[in-house]
This record gives C-alpha cells, sequence and structure tokens, in this order.
C-alpha cells in the first residue's frame, strides 16, 4: 500500500509540475504581447497572492472596483501564476504581475499606490504591507458570522471596510484595544448594487430556488456544507414538483477534503441534468461560472449555508434558508443573524417544498428578516453602499494627503530590504 501511495503522490507532483510550466509559458507569450503601464497610472491597488482556485474572493469585487476606478484608477496585483493567467482572460481591471519581491518592489517606484486593498489573510500579505506611506486596508471577501470574521489578523491593516454595525459588534467582542471608530468603516455591500444580469434561462411560472452550499470545511469546526447532508434530498424534492426551477451553485472547493462530499455534488448535477432531459422546458442551472449576482437577484427563495452567501443572500433583502450543520463540533455564533435564521435541519430536507411556501406566508418572518437585514447593511436602497464605499476611499485619499503634508520633510526611505521568496 505504502508503495502504490508513493506512486500515486509521485504522479500528481509530476502532472501539477508539468501543468504548472504549461501555465508559466501560455503566461509568457500573454505578458509578451502587453504594452507595459504608463509610470503613476494607479493611486488603488488591490493585492492577490492566492492561485486561481481563490478567485472566487476577488471576482465578487469587479463591479465595485471597476465603479470606483472611474475616480481613483485601481489595478489588481497578482502574485501567482495560475491566478495572474485567469486574470488576464476574464478581469476588468488592470492587472500587473508581480510573482517576485523584486517585481512587486519595481511596481511600487512605478505606480505610487495611496491605497492597497486585501481580500484574504494570505500569509503573502506582509510581502506586501511591508511598504509604509500607504494605507493598507482589509475589504474582505465577503460578510459573515464565520469564526474568519473575528481573526486578530484585522489589526494588522491600517483599517477595514466592515459591512455595518453587525461587523464591527462581532469583533468588538475579540478585539481589544482597537479603535473601532476610526479603523472599522462601515460601507454595507456595495456587491449588492450589482446583482444584477440576463439570467439564462427565459423567465416564467416556476418559483426559482437558489441552493448554494459551502464546501464541506477541512476540520470539524468549520464542517458547514450541506451537500451530503441535505443536499441530494431537497434537489430532489425541487425538481419533482414542476413548479420550481433550481439554481444550483456549490462552492469551487466542493469535494476536495471528502470524496463522499465530492460524489454527493456530482449526483446533484447529475439530477439537474437529468431532469432538465426529461423536461426541456424546467431549465434548472447548474451554475459553476465566476460571477455572482444574477442569481441573487433572480431567486426568490434561497437555501444557503453559514458562509458569505447567507449575507449575501441577506444584502438583497429577500427570503432564505441556511442549513444547519450536522456535525455538532460545528461552530456557529448564534450572537447575530443566526440567532433569529430560518434553519433547516437534514431531516427537514425532504419537506423542503412545503417549508418553502410556509415561510413566504409569515409574515412575521419577513419583519425578521428587515430588521436584520439594516443591522447588517444599513441602508440598502439601490446606490446607498455604493457612495458610503466611494465616501470611505475619499476620506482615506483625504487622510492621506494630510499626512503626506505632515511628513513632507521626511526625506525618502530604504524599503528595499532583503525578503525570502517562498
Amino acid at each position: 500500500m505504502g508503495i502504490l501511495r508513493d506512486a500515486k503522490l509521485g504522479l500528481k507532483v509530476g502532472v501539477d509540475l508539468l501543468k504548472s510550466r504549461r501555465t508559466r509559458g501560455q503566461l509568457a507569450q500573454k505578458l509578451a504581447r502587453r504594452p507595459p503601464f504608463t509610470p503613476g497610472a494607479f493611486e488603488i491597488g488591490l493585492y492577490f497572492a492566492d492561485g486561481d482556485v481563490n478567485l472566487y474572493q476577488l471576482r465578487q469585487w469587479y463591479e465595485p472596483l471597476v465603479e470606483l476606478s472611474k475616480t481613483w484608477p485601481v489595478v489588481i496585483l497578482s502574485r501567482s501564476p495560475s491566478a495572474m493567467n485567469a486574470l488576464l482572460e476574464e478581469s476588468p481591471l488592470p492587472v500587473a504581475y508581480v510573482r517576485k519581491v523584486v517585481d512587486l518592489e519595481r511596481l511600487i517606484e512605478e505606480q505610487p499606490l495611496k491605497i492597497v486593498f486585501y481580500v484574504n489573510q494570505n500569509a503573502r500579505n506582509f510581502q506586501m504591507m511591508r511598504y509604509g506611506r500607504r494605507w493598507h486596508v482589509f475589504i474582505n471577501h465577503g460578510e459573515s458570522d464565520k469564526m474568519y470574521m473575528t481573526t486578530n489578523q484585522f489589526k494588522a491593516y491600517d483599517y477595514s471596510l466592515v459591512a455595518g454595525e453587525a461587523a464591527a459588534a462581532r469583533l468588538n467582542r475579540v478585539l481589544w484595544d482597537y479603535d473601532f471608530d476610526k479603523r472599522a468603516i462601515r460601507i454595507g455591500r456595495p456587491q449588492a448594487d450589482h446583482y444584477s444580469g440576463p439570467v439564462p434561462y427565459p423567465p416564467d411560472e416556476r418559483r426559482v430556488v437558489l441552493y448554494a452550499p459551502t464546501w464541506e470545511g477541512d476540520r470539524p469546526s468549520a464542517a458547514y456544507g450541506s451537500i451530503a447532508t441535505h443536499g441530494v434530498s431537497l434537489v430532489t424534492q425541487l425538481l419533482a414538483t414542476g413548479e420550481h426551477r433550481v439554481i444550483y451553485r456549490p462552492h469551487p472547493r466542493s469535494g476536495v477534503v471528502d470524496s463522499s462530499y465530492a460524489a454527493a455534488n456530482q449526483q446533484i448535477i447529475k439530477l439537474i441534468a437529468q431532469a432538465n432531459a426529461a423536461d426541456p422546458r424546467a431549465q434548472h442551472v447548474y451554475d459553476d461560472g465566476p460571477r455572482l449576482g444574477w442569481q441573487l437577484a433572480a431567486a426568490d427563495m434561497a437555501i444557503v449555508d453559514i458562509s458569505a452567501m447567507v449575507y449575501d443572500r441577506l444584502a438583497s433583502g429577500k427570503p432564505l434558508f441556511v442549513t444547519r450543520p450536522v456535525n455538532a463540533l460545528a461552530e456557529i455564533d448564534s450572537s447575530g443573524y443566526l440567532f433569529e435564521a430560518e434553519w433547516l435541519d437534514a431531516d427537514e430536507a425532504a419537506d423542503i417544498v412545503s417549508r418553502i411556501d410556509a415561510l413566504e406566508h409569515d409574515p412575521e418572518a419577513e419583519a425578521r428578516l428587515a430588521h436584520w437585514v439594516e443591522r447588517y447593511f444599513g441602508d440598502t436602497t439601490p446606490g446607498a453602499t455604493t457612495r458610503r464605499f466611494h465616501e470611505a476611499i475619499d476620506g482615506l485619499m483625504n487622510e492621506w494627503q494630510r499626512n503626506a503634508a505632515l511628513h513632507a520633510d521626511d526625506g525618502p526611505i530604504d524599503e528595499h530590504e532583503p525578503v525570502v521568496e517562498e
């Protein structure tokens, strides 16, 4: 067994190496055809050190940043060949390839960035954060009550853009000696102003249900995924009614840890294909596309796991169920929205049709939803959160100018210290 395992591992390493070389070759050709950026063209950078598997963290910021770039030019800084290769194909924003620290230093010299955004807590963020005289701002890749949202790493950044009062209260419970009024800036959810786009089916009388589960997690405390416990049953029931249209959007990492979870995911995809073959008018959707927005706007009901998807949906102001994790060790922060969420237990998944009908006709549930929408996101009137986002950046730029004037006589500094590459 050991020899077989080692052989499989060796084969995987070889395949990954060939894939990496092919990716770098393709990237080199693309970069060779691209003209250099004009020096001083950008004032804001978004730093992304991860590979293409985590691009979902960045994609949700495309549209808000495109809007922001009309005032403050934005460039994405990519450290990974696989991510850069994908970004050159899909990004609506300019992208700079800074794989090595020397590349990063060269860009810093050519582009006097005043603000640098971060969407995750990658350890390589610190290779960017060593550069002073600019604001390092954590903007995250979603709003949620997961333990990830209360990490002490928030303190590493000059500022953080958070959704609303719920986020500030969540952080206040765990961060000691942190100036929330100054460093945690409430902006709402700018992505919600872009929940639109064409749907891949002609709208009709069917009720649209979005099922957007997360992955299985890599430890019991984060075992929030429902595909293997709820998903097959609830999707089977919805496909059978002839009155519902299912949009199935699993997390891109679904099944990377647990083979049974991967098998359940594939079973749901197969069930959707079979239902569409049996009734072409149904047009159920297996959605593995890079963009999120139209799904949240189009769905009459959403079923989501404990993840940022809860709050993406909450920002739309439309009803949702949250699946309750089966693993008793899964950590649930019930001090916020999850305290009054509409929970769906695994043994209720087979009764999902009646559960949806009851929720859609419950005025008390509607009132609770409105309360939590305001608590998490503030004013969700179209355009309001975009305005707060832009006002926050304007404020940071003004603060940068004030500090630049105060330190105008400080002289140059040497930021080119040796850094060990990963």
